[in-house]
């Protein structure tokens, strides 16, 4: 069986929200990982400004970390 427990998915949506961290690091922006988990309007926008970078690895990233953090970053 190849299911993933809980305490492991949320290590792999901590990954992918690093990963966007460091990205967003190299363009000049700074991200609060736990604002970004509870706050939607912070998340909203930070997802906005990774989605309008010209970077596609940062646009690839942020559409996987809005896709985690659910219906409230879109």
């Amino acid at each position: 069986m190849n299911a993933l427990s809980h305490r492991e998915t949320d290590a792999l949506a901590l990954v992918e929200i690093i990963d966007l961290k460091w990205l967003l690091a190299g363009e000049g922006l700074h991200l609060h990982v736990e604002r970004l988990q509870k706050d939607p309007a912070y998340a909203r926008g930070v997802l906005a400004a990774a989605a309008a970078s010209k970077n596609p690895a940062l646009r690839e990233v942020a559409l996987r970390v809005r896709k985690l953090l659910g219906a409230d970053a879109a």
